[in-house]
């Protein structure tokens, strides 16, 4: 089966009738569910960055210098070690950032990564398993199902880039991305 695109997930499958959901807690300790729920809850309504980031870090993210994650930005509650937020990304208002999917005969997890100076809009959502590039941009509402290249603007369900773009690249060199 096909992860997608640029997706790197491991998928382990569930037997049984239930779905993949009720087995949540023999895939990651109910313990460490609520302090990542309670730690992230509270980062979702800090006012101030530094004190967001910290509670990130403390439940195992990798946040880079500068990281701003607006109003009710949501970080993966079940492995938010597996998230990266680059130097200076921005996170807009209630955007969402998974590190797990829950289906029903299985559950994936993978690694997401936010890039240095990438912008994610207000309510879009990054799947688990996906690279968004450096200085890239996600559109506001936006679903990234697939790598976003460094420099791309993306928009749309499931977001494609929507207009070449050439920039300056954080490390100085220029990013040229085609139309997708």
């Amino acid at each position: 089966m096909s992860n997608g695109p640029g997706r790197r997930l491991q998928v382990f499958p569930v037997e049984g009738e239930r779905n993949s959901l009720h087995a949540c807690f023999r895939a990651v300790p109910m313990h460490r569910v609520i302090l990542n729920f309670l730690a992230i809850t509270l980062a979702r309504y800090l006012p101030v960055f530094s004190w967001k980031n910290a509670l990130y870090r403390w439940r195992g993210m990798t946040v880079g210098r500068d990281v701003a994650c607006g109003l009710a930005a949501m970080m993966d509650v079940f492995w938010p070690e597996l998230i990266t937020l680059g130097d200076n990304c921005m996170l807009g208002y209630n955007a969402t950032i998974l590190a797990h999917e829950f289906l029903v005969d299985e559950y994936r997890i993978g690694p997401t990564i936010i890039g240095p100076r990438a912008m994610i809009g207000a309510n879009a959502t990054v799947l688990a398993g996906v690279t968004v590039g450096a200085g890239a941009v996600v559109g506001a509402g936006a679903v990234v199902t697939a790598d976003v290249p460094a420099g791309a603007f993306v928009a749309g369900v499931p977001a494609r880039v929507v207009q070449r773009t050439t920039r300056e690249a954080p490390d100085g060199d220029e990013a040229t991305i085609d139309e997708g």
